[in-house]
């Protein structure tokens, strides 16, 4: 009896202390500096491991260490098909002929431009939570020691910490918006869901140790228009949320993600379609017509691309967010990868492995820009549209940009891709006179 009234003390002081230090500073909107003397810590520790693995290295190697990764493991050959094969001219077929083939086989095979959008981002230094590079081994007891001194403290310290902090966010938010929906529609109304959802994002972000710098802010998302964003992880929408609300759009799940869709729906208009609905374009786009009509709405909130990708690029955009007339606010975000690895590999982690490891990271730290709105020019169809909003944000971002499908984390390329890319060749040998 004795140790249960001492472990309830000790859970009643935590709660009390959390609620005091955190809770209460979020929902008000203020820091107590909390937050800014841990990343300083933290940014400190990052850059003495970094120096020691530096002196540690034997045989150092400038090129590899000071590289990103994103550069890729192999130097590729960018002279375009047209000019490769342009002295295709005879008749007569030479074995060499190909060799522009069989090299460009070669390189998809060891590093194609897909597959590795779909695996963590590597780092160019260790930062104490995995090590990512064949460069980063044993450098010396101290080095050891602190690591350690990590593992204890993110398993002992922040993940508690972080596990409260999220169960109080995600409590606040279904018992908030469900007293909120009991309301009639009216300003009142709107005015508190927009408090309840503001609130509790502010308490998840710091269940993240989140550190998020929004810049451009004259340029944030407006009601009745349409907020795209590229997607990297499933808290992009509370990174955004956090700075301003959005009706939400996706799929009704089940389980407690369920549980807090059906109750922030009835207190904000977010659009949540059953898994047959998703299916028929054109009842999706309906409704998002009728919800952007309405201006009094909140900016509806869209992730184009379909899937997560790596923090590293940007890829193709769904047509359909672009169908739907209204103005475009693109918004590029970009994580520091140094305090933690955001992506979600959902072909590998499950949602609770994810959080797991997102709780264990050092922290979340990145960068939103809101980009000036964008609307469709005359005679620009939805593709060209999608393909300049997508452009706007990967400059903005400094992503990578790629024209391929997302969808091909999970799928294979389409045989009429296929069959589009051996039409081009056919053209080019006819155009060449290789054939004739």
């Amino acid at each position: 009896e004795d140790a249960a009234w001492v472990a309830a003390r000790a859970g009643a002081v935590w709660v009390a202390l959390v609620l005091a230090l955190i809770v209460v500073p979020s929902a008000l909107g203020v820091s107590l500096g909390i937050s800014e003397a841990y990343m300083w810590v933290l940014v400190k520790t990052l850059e003495w491991a970094t120096i020691r693995i530096e002196k540690g290295v034997k045989k150092p190697q400038p090129d590899i260490l000071k590289t990103p990764a994103a550069n890729g493991i192999i130097v590729r050959d960018e002279t375009p098909m047209e000019k490769e094969i342009a002295r295709l001219h005879r008749v007569d077929f030479e074995f060499s002929d190909i060799f522009y083939f069989c090299r460009k086989g070669f390189e998809a095979i060891v590093e194609d431009e897909v597959t590795q959008r779909f695996s963590s981002e590597e780092l160019v230094s260790w930062n104490l939570l995995t090590r990512t590079n064949v460069n980063f081994h044993y450098i010396s007891l101290r080095l050891t020691v602190v690591w350690v001194i990590g593992v204890i403290v993110r398993y002992c310290f922040l993940l508690p910490l972080r596990f409260t902090l999220a169960t109080i966010g995600i409590t606040s938010m279904i018992v908030g918006t469900t007293m909120v929906g009991q309301l009639p529609n009216s300003s009142m109304k709107n005015y508190l869901s927009e408090v309840v959802h503001l609130t509790c994002s502010r308490i998840l972000v710091r269940a993240l140790s989140g550190t998020i710098h929004y810049h451009n802010k004259e340029n944030k998302p407006q009601k009745g228009g349409i907020c795209v964003a590229n997607h990297t992880s499933p808290i992009d929408a509370i990174i955004l949320t956090n700075d301003g609300c959005y009706a939400m759009v996706g799929q009704v799940h089940g389980g407690l993600m369920g549980v807090i869709q059906r109750a922030t729906v009835k207190a904000c208009p977010h659009v949540w379609f059953e898994r047959s609905e998703m299916k028929d374009r054109h009842l999706v786009t309906k409704r998002l017509r009728e919800h952007v009509a309405d201006k009094s709405k909140l900016p509806i909130l869209i992730f184009p691309e379909g899937t997560c990708i790596n923090n590293t690029s940007v890829m193709m955009f769904k047509k359909g967010s672009f169908e739907i007339g209204g103005t475009i606010y693109p918004v590029a975000i970009k994580y520091d990868p140094q305090f933690g690895d955001a992506f979600w590999n959902s072909s590998k982690y499950n949602i609770v492995s994810y959080l797991l490891r997102i709780m264990t990271s050092w922290a979340i730290v990145c960068n939103v820009w809101y980009l000036p709105p964008m609307v469709r020019k005359e005679g620009e169809d939805a593709v060209q549209f999608a393909n300049r909003v997508k452009s706007a944000i990967a400059r903005q971002g400094g992503l990578t940009e790629l024209p391929w499908d997302g969808g091909l984390k999970r799928a294979k390329v389409k045989d009429t891709f296929k069959e589009e890319q051996q039409k081009n060749y056919s053209k080019m040998l006819v155009r060449n006179g290789s054939i004739g």
